[in-house]
């Protein structure tokens, strides 16, 4: 790619985006295209059509999602599934019409089945049952894969057509969601432990019974991995995956349970209460460790362990909230 490579990142003030963006601008790309939601709304199949066909972008980054917990997908499932299928839906084939030939879809390690060998390999897709908490969402995920892999497989040799995908694991870090309720579970204890700080609150209480094992991966990590794999040149990156199960995990490699989480974003924040554990509130999925086997032998490891990760999250929280 060359610096002035026009790339669309769909989804740039999101955690992800963000991040997607901050990289490729370190990497020296001049050309980035962006659009928040009220300029572009990626739901409407006229208001995307016309975008790419003034814009024609020669990449695009789609990491527009409606993303939310546990508590959130429970409770907007409709949205979740219809928000997300029209967004990749839209994207993707108006990219398709408008000549764009390289594309990477961002995915989510809940496509994979509640009930899978641990840690998850990218065979394990469609083995399974789904976790019903978030069956909507990773419904929609899946489809995105497809998406791809159905374009590639009718278009990339008449079309020559790239488009890629990647499931990442849990993400945390700068330009996280901190909303009370509809926030992950990194950026949801970093809220509750640093409120009760400052309130000097005896306690803190966590849904769950704290023994689920979750894996966690800087997001500036994942940016950093996603154009990674978007530069890896065709002829190698085909060797490496199948046409009909393309997409490619991007994890940490370890995993901890959220007790231990919890314990550590305590730490990091500075409260000195006690935590308690509502055992009357969902876990969802017991354990959620991804394989990233194939992408480390691409040649692509994290950098940023879960402490340094979770201070510099914590300072942007601060930043953000100005706490």
């Amino acid at each position: 790619m060359k610096p002035t490579t026009k790339i669309f990142v769909a989804g740039h003030r999101g955690m992800v985006g963000s991040a997607i963006v901050r990289h490729l601008q370190q990497q020296g790309f001049e050309n980035i295209i962006t659009r928040s939601r009220s300029d572009l709304d990626l739901c409407d199949q006229k208001v995307a059509q016309k975008f790419f066909k003034e814009i024609k972008p020669d990449e695009v980054y789609l990491a527009a999602a409606k993303v939310g917990g546990v508590h959130a997908n429970n409770t907007y499932p409709a949205e979740f599934i219809y928000e997300n299928l029209m967004v990749q839906a839209n994207v993707i084939h108006q990219a398709f019409l408008s000549g764009v030939k390289k594309l990477l879809f961002l995915g989510s390690s809940c496509i994979y089945p509640r009930e899978v060998s641990q840690p998850m390999s990218e065979d394990a897709l469609l083995t399974g049952k789904l976790e019903p908490t978030n069956e909507p969402y990773a419904i929609a995920k899946i489809a995105g894969i497809k998406l791809c892999e159905s374009y590639n497989r009718q278009y990339g040799e008449s079309h020559g057509l790239d488009y890629r995908s990647v499931m990442p694991t849990n993400l945390y870090g700068i330009g996280d969601n901190y909303h009370p309720e509809n926030s992950h579970v990194v950026p949801a204890l970093i809220r509750k432990f640093h409120e009760a700080k400052i309130n000097n609150a005896s306690e803190v209480i966590i849904w769950g019974t704290g023994t689920p094992k979750r894996e966690f991966l800087y997001v500036d990590d994942m940016a950093e991995a996603s154009v990674f794999v978007m530069g890896l040149e065709r002829a190698f990156y085909m060797q490496h995956i199948n046409p009909m199960q393309s997409h490619i995990n991007v994890g940490y490699g370890s995993d901890i349970t959220i007790e231990e989480l919890a314990r550590t974003v305590m730490q990091v924040t500075g409260f000195s209460g006690k935590i308690i554990f509502d055992t009357s509130k969902p876990d969802g999925s017991p354990r959620k460790l991804i394989s990233s086997k194939k992408l480390n032998m691409l040649g692509w490891q994290p950098r940023v362990d879960l402490v340094s990760g979770l201070k510099l999250a914590y300072e942007d929280f601060k930043v953000r909230t100005k706490n």
